[in-house]
């Protein structure tokens, strides 16, 4: 499903690009400069597409496969991928940036030990605002510890934490960006590196590989951001 709704956006620009093209000939015609046709023959939302993965087992006794996508392995971090926005409106682009591993955000203490706070570039690619899908909706992100246990974000003490800088929501403006952030109360064995996994409204998923050490160009910023 995902598939067609990218590749109906997709459709929407090459239609607008082939009038574009249509005018510019006629324009050569009656002795205008005609526009070089490499520009714009690959709309900007045209989504790469890759093989879906096996069935997926139980989120909390097994690590997540592909079976709800077309990702199958999972993606280096600061790799983008691009999904449905919100409702399916929309194509947002995500890509995550820095991991910070912290035992304390401000006065806040992680339940569980440890709070993995990951940033986020999120950008919309089409006419519409794009948005990510609401976890009321099915949608939203996850932690997946090296031995499959499966951790929403938020859980814990995670939504007591606040980066003011990075507190953004609602629908992208097209052709803008903004980066956002998410955390994850998890117990020291689990932010020993993990997967985090973005479920769209399609119930398509995305996931990155996240490494066991603080990364990222906002490190140094979201440390200071956590402190006291």
């Amino acid at each position: 499903m995902r598939k067609n709704l990218l590749a109906a956006a997709a459709v929407v620009t090459a239609v607008g690009c082939l009038t574009l093209t249509a005018c510019n000939d006629d324009d050569a015609k009656g002795g205008g400069a005609s526009p070089s046709r490499t520009a714009g023959s690959k709309p900007a939302t045209s989504p790469a597409t890759s093989p879906a993965g096996s069935p997926a087992g139980s989120a909390a006794s097994a690590r997540p496969t592909a079976s709800n996508g077309p990702k199958g392995a999972a993606l280096a971090f600061g790799e983008p991928s691009r999904t449905v926005g919100a409702g399916t409106v929309g194509i947002l682009e995500i890509t995550p940036t820095t991991v910070v591993y912290a035992t304390a955000a401000g006065r806040t203490a992680p339940q569980h030990g440890t709070f993995a706070v990951v940033t986020l570039l999120e950008k919309s690619l089409s006419a519409n605002p794009a948005d990510e899908e609401a976890p009321a909706k099915g949608g939203g992100w996850r932690w997946v510890s090296a031995d499959g246990q499966s951790i929403p974000a938020g859980n814990g003490n995670a939504a007591k934490v606040v980066l003011a800088k990075y507190r953004h929501s609602g629908g992208i403006a097209p052709g803008t960006s903004q980066t956002r952030v998410k955390v994850f109360d998890l117990t020291p064995a689990q932010a020993k590196g993990g997967t985090i996994v973005y479920t769209d409204g399609t119930k398509s998923d995305d996931r990155w590989t996240v490494p066991a050490a603080d990364t990222g160009p906002q490190a140094a910023e979201v440390k200071q951001q956590l402190r006291p």
